[in-house]
């Protein structure tokens, strides 16, 4: 819609009407070029039609019925991470009898994929869990964690103890407390073992990407305080267990927990791994879960290689993907 002073100028000067137009044009091409992308811009003057071409992200501009020439947006293609994903992990070999799934999360960009949803066994990633249920409680009832409950909360995640994680089990209320502190931070797949058994509390990978942000986002049920807590704890694990989704970091930038468990019934191992990674000097967030692994060393060989291909698959930010699909609506838009 042109302006009442543009309106003034044309009845003045009629004889510039041309040139306005192809002006304001000009104008909309330039701006456009500014942000790269493709615009298509067309416009018809009383004298004839003329078409004018340039970059932008999405708008695309054509003649209203008064003349002026009205712009509209155009959606910018979106990357599919989950098909990325999919992609990535085809290079991923999985034996017959194992089954794997994993949940990435670029936290410089928010984008994130999933690959499967069936649930698995925790083991001991449960642990992170339970440390966040205490932080839950202990926030709730305004109070600090007593001397013994940090003491069980550092042998539970940095040496992976057991008789630690189990002390804290009972002081959260067993499953029937994990359920409740997962319900506020917002999983919804995740079923706390029967009695003691917390090592056999069912989850997904996509739940723990969920409980991996409440840990490491700022957009969390727990304070700074117990994020800070967690995170310390995660960032110094025993040198026997520096594998897992560590693989997929740069050197040393990595804060994880790793859960093994051999099956009774089946010999089997689940092999699993959570955790936050510095990888080309971006942060991701990574949750590998595997079963039916003939040993662990097989196991941890998947859970790695699966996490490698997860932030591989997120590098480029989609750049290559996105990069055809823009190609693909340029021709499209183009007449």
């Amino acid at each position: 819609m042109e302006s009442r002073r543009a309106r003034r100028s044309r009845r003045a000067r009629p004889s510039r009407r041309r040139p306005l137009l192809y002006t304001a044009l000009a104008a909309v091409a330039v701006l456009g070029a500014t942000a790269g992308g493709t615009v298509y811009v067309k416009a018809q003057a009383h004298s004839g039609t003329g078409a004018v071409s340039s970059s932008s992200p999405a708008p695309s501009a054509s003649e209203s019925a008064d003349g002026g020439v009205s712009v509209e947006s155009v959606a910018a293609p979106e990357v599919d991470y989950d098909a990325l994903l999919a992609e990535a992990m085809t290079s991923v070999t999985v034996p017959d009898d194992a089954s794997v799934s994993v949940a990435v999360l670029d936290l410089d960009s928010g984008d994130g994929a999933t690959y499967g949803d069936a649930a698995f066994d925790t083991a001991s990633i449960v642990k992170v869990d339970i440390l966040a249920a205490l932080l839950l409680q202990a926030q709730d009832a305004d109070r600090h964690l007593t001397a013994a409950e940090k003491t069980y909360a550092t042998a539970m995640i940095e040496n992976s103890d057991n008789a630690s994680a189990s002390a804290l089990w009972r002081s959260i209320g067993k499953a029937q407390g994990l359920d409740a502190a997962n319900e506020r931070f917002g999983l919804t797949g995740t079923e706390g073992g029967d009695d003691m058994l917390w090592g056999l509390t069912q989850t997904t990978a996509a739940d723990q990407l969920t409980l991996l942000r409440q840990v490491f986002g700022d957009d969390s049920e727990l304070s700074e305080a117990s994020r800070s807590y967690i995170q310390g704890l995660m960032g110094q694990i025993a040198a026997g267990q520096h594998w897992g989704v560590s693989a997929a970091a740069d050197g040393s930038s990595w804060a994880l927990k790793n859960g093994w468990l051999a099956r009774s019934t089946t010999g089997l191992w689940d092999i699993n791994s959570i955790g936050r990674v510095t990888a080309g000097g971006r942060a991701y967030l990574v949750a590998v879960l595997s079963n039916g692994n003939a040993t662990q060393a097989k196991g941890i060989s998947l859970v790695e290689a699966a996490a490698r291909a997860a932030v591989a698959a997120f590098a480029d930010d989609g750049t290559s993907a996105s990069a055809s699909a823009s190609a693909s609506a340029s021709a499209s838009n183009t007449e």
